[in-house]
């Protein structure tokens, strides 16, 4: 029996392209509140609503998309981050049932492995605090801090009194509330952040940079205008909303074979999500 010819190689998808992270108001904010934790060696609160963008600011303060790849990797080329002095932040995301043990490990190890990247002679490191945080780590950014027990809170005010770092916990709207009730703890806290949604001007920047195929740059179009304004009272200046309205709105173009965003089609997006309050 002849053989059938073997099927040509499909090509492999291009990866997909990160989104671009846009500077706003409100990430300069936290980048200033970060700033004064760090350089003061504080413990700060970070609180604000689902989806305004506390954990995008945060990653990219930290530059964590291209330290954390590093981190992973068990060897390094020998260019690789020792001249880089802006990475000195840790973001740090714990499991919903992470212990005191757990955290503790976690911690020491990524200061471990960020000392090992940043330094120009990684075994002439020396010997540090094995409860304490690296040479170069002078922030550590605790993400979803809401979903930790006291004792996993203890753990970490004893990782900041151990290492004097700075210190960040963001969470939800009412964390400080709760930390109050913990004096240990509540008497390190130096300052408080309110991460706010985005207004209605930034909004309409963030439309026009990051979703710049849907057409929604040109303010003095009134149909844009129509659209945009319906956009910013649906999603209430959300970052995340945002992102999953747009998303059901290119559906609904493509569908129709439409090209211009108006505010019906926005309206018509809007029937497809379930959103909570905000």
């Amino acid at each position: 029996m002849e053989r059938l010819p073997a099927p040509p190689d499909e090509p492999e998808p291009e990866p997909a392209q990160p989104t671009p992270f846009l500077v706003t108001k409100e990430h300069r904010r936290f980048a200033e509140f970060a700033d004064a934790c760090r350089r003061h060696r504080y413990i700060g609160l970070c609180h604000g609503p689902p989806g305004v963008g506390k954990t995008l600011s945060a990653r990219h303060l930290a530059h964590w998309d291209d330290v954390e790849p590093l981190l992973m990797r068990w060897r390094r080329h020998p260019s690789e981050g020792h001249d880089r002095t802006d990475w000195n932040t840790i973001f740090y995301t714990p499991t919903m049932h992470a212990s005191p043990r757990v955290i503790d490990k976690d911690l020491q190890e990524l200061s471990a492995r960020l000392a090992f990247l940043r330094a120009t002679d990684p075994f002439a490191l020396g010997n540090h605090d094995p409860h304490g945080s690296g040479p170069f780590t002078e922030l550590l950014v605790v993400d979803e801090a809401d979903r930790l027990k006291m004792p996993s809170l203890e753990q970490l005010r004893d990782h900041y009194d151990r290492s004097q770092l700075g210190l960040i916990l963001i969470g939800m709207p009412g964390i400080e509330k709760r930390l109050a009730r913990y004096p240990q703890l509540y008497s390190r806290v130096g300052f408080v952040h309110h991460y706010r949604p985005l207004s209605a001007d930034e909004h309409a920047f963030v439309l026009a940079k990051h979703w710049p195929h849907l057409g929604l740059a040109d303010a003095d179009d009134f149909t844009t205008a129509e659209a945009i304004a319906a956009i910013t009272r649906i999603t209430g200046g959300n970052f995340r909303l945002t992102s999953r309205l747009t998303t059901q709105i290119e559906r609904i173009l493509d569908i129709n074979q439409m090209t211009t965003v108006t505010k019906e089609v926005v309206e018509a997006a809007r029937e497809s999500l379930i959103i909570g309050v905000l």
